[in-house]
Order: structure tokens, then sequence, then C-alpha cells
């Protein structure tokens, strides 16, 4: 029964459905179910640093369930999309029901797609990293496949990462500096792995180019079955999605940065560079992001088995409550500059 509570994820599309449904303020259940229930949830449980056994991580790479998990949202993704596009376009709607159904479909873009996309953006069968960039594409964030496997990971906790937010940067400077550098650099890998391959730009294994196109119709067929408004309504989704993104980004290496070896080069990633939580509702809401310590450690370690590292350094909230503190700088650089090691201030 332990490893149904990962269904605790579907919590937030179930809601959505409700307020889609409902409308009125209905529509902005989703955001006080995600940021008010669940920090205070998140708050009201103990916290858990406890790690799998041998044996227990053997038997959970082995069971399917934990891969059917994720491969589910697929459909409830989209099928969260339609619905709300049929409904704002054919049911008589306020403009304040139009913004929070928004916000809705926006949050259940930002965990149950990207968040599940970058689970299986880390996967190595070519199956399940389709279905991952395929979640990336309602939030027209596709390129987040390319930078942050072969961009993130490689530069992670320094300040060549544009997802890694400085010391004393605020979350809205965040936004703008880790979105706009963030898809420049998808294109500067893109034009290097085409390159190394010396394949030309104008190529089918321009992955960068079936982005733009596979969004771009995304967004075509949904303009010519519902309409501007129905555009309007995804695109503004999409954006709310990547935002959500984006905040996790700034949590997760918030001030956090590699030191230089005398050789000029920066140490490896270790599992000091990366915000680690053991809140359970955080932990199996959004699929263990939340032991991101661990990922970062050895990002091929699928979700079900990442452990606590006694030597990470600690939220003393969940990802949820701490996504909520981001978005007031005051309160969230009281909490956390004191947390970071000083010589990772100076470097």
């Amino acid at each position: 029964m332990k490893d149904l509570k990962y269904l605790a994820a579907y919590s937030i599309p179930l809601v959505a459905i409700l307020g889609i449904f409902l409308r009125g303020y209905w529509s902005y259940a989703t955001i006080i179910y995600a940021f008010v229930l669940l920090p205070i949830l998140e708050m009201s449980f103990p916290v858990d640093d406890s790690n799998l056994e041998e044996s227990e991580i053997e038997s959970n790479l082995k069971k399917k369930l934990f891969d059917w998990l994720l491969y589910l949202n697929l459909p409830i993704v989209f099928g969260i999309i339609a619905y709300a596009l049929f409904t704002v376009t054919t049911q008589p709607i306020e403009t304040f029901e139009f913004i929070g159904l928004i916000f809705t479909v926006g949050i259940v873009l930002g965990v149950n797609g990207i968040n599940v996309a970058h689970e299986l953006g880390h996967r190595q069968a070519s199956k399940e990293r389709f279905l991952g960039k395929a979640l990336l594409m309602p939030s027209l964030y596709m390129h987040f496949y390319i930078e942050h496997n072969f961009g993130h990971h490689l530069h992670a906790a320094t300040k060549e990462d544009p997802a890694t937010a400085r010391y004393n940067q605020t979350v809205y400077s965040f936004w703008f500096t880790s979105t706009i550098r963030q898809y420049f650099s998808a294109w500067k890998i893109q034009k290097r792995l085409l390159e190394n391959y010396k394949l030309p730009f104008l190529s089918r294994y321009n992955d960068m180019l079936w982005y733009i196109i596979f969004q771009t119709g995304y967004l075509a067929i949904i303009f010519t079955v519902f309409g501007l408004n129905g555009l309007l309504f995804a695109f503004a989704a999409g954006v709310v999605g990547f935002l959500l993104l984006e905040t996790v980004n700034y949590i997760e290496h918030y001030g956090l940065l590699r030191l230089k070896t005398e050789k000029g080069r920066y140490e490896r990633v270790r599992e000091i560079h990366s915000w680690n939580s053991n809140h359970v509702i955080g932990r199996i809401v959004l699929y263990e992001l939340t032991r991101h310590s661990d990922h970062h450690y050895k990002s091929s370690k699928k979700y079900q088995i990442l452990d606590c590292h006694e030597d990470s350094p600690q939220m003393p909230f969940g990802y949820p409550t701490s996504m909520v503190m981001s978005l007031v700088p005051p309160l969230w650089f009281s909490v956390m500059n004191k947390r970071i090691p000083k010589e990772m201030i100076t470097a």
C-alpha cells in the first residue's frame, strides 16, 4: 500500500477538474489547495529523512507501478487542457473565472506536466523521453529537455548556469534571467550537438526546430478549434506552467555555488550543491523532486529510490511552502541567506 502514496500527485488534477466543473470561486480552488492547504499539511506532518534498504531499492526498481504512475499524467494533463478549453470557450464565463482557470491549468502543467517531464527526460528509453517532451509542449518549454540534460546538469551551482539563482537575487528577477538564458543556452547546445556529428543547421536532427514546429502546431490547432479566446487561455496557462518550473529552479539551488580547484576548474557536483527537503507531502506530490541533492548526485536514479544525504543543505520547509515564501523576497532572504555557507557567498 505504501507504494500507492504517489497517487497523491493526482490530487492536484482532481481539484483542477472540480474547479473547471463548478467554476465561480471554485476556479481558484487549485491555487488554494496547492499553495495554502498543501503547505499547511506539509508543516503538520513529520519530516522523513529515512532511506530505503538495499532490498527495497531492488524491489522498487522492478515495479512497473512507479513508471505507470508517471505515464498516466499524459492523458490527465491533455484531458484537463481540453476540458478547460471547451469550458472557457463554450460556457458563459466571467473574467475572474477565466483568470482563475488559467492558473488552475497552469498549476497542472507545472506539477503534472513539467515535473513529470523532468523525471522522464532522464530515462534511457526513447519512448519515455518522448512522453516527457510531449508533457513539456503545453507549457511551450520543450527546449527545457536539451538545456536541462546537457546544460544544467553540467553547470549546476555555477554562475554559468541559467537555472542557478544567485545570492540575494529575487525570484522575479530570476524568472527573466533564467527563462531567457535557458532558451539561448538550449540553442547553443543544439548547435554544438549538430557540429559534433557534422550535421547542418537545417537537419531533421535539429530538435530545437522540431520543438518550434510542434509548439506552433499545438497553438495553431487550439486556435482553429477554440478560437482566439482558446489561444489566449492556452498560451497564458503555459506561461504559468513554466513560471512554476522556474520558481522551483529558484529554490533548488538558490545561493549554492561550486568552488574552484587550484587548477581553476569547478569542483564536481556534489550533494551539497542542491537544497534538499524531506517534508513528506512535498515529496509525494512532486514525485520526490524535493530530494534534489541526490538527483544531481546521480541523475539516472529513478524518483522512487532517491536518498537523503546527511551533508545536503536542508530546507526548513517543503517545496510548496518554499515556493510561496520565495514570492516575498525579504522573508525568503531572512530565512535562507543564513543557511548558505559563507565560502559559497564569496565564491
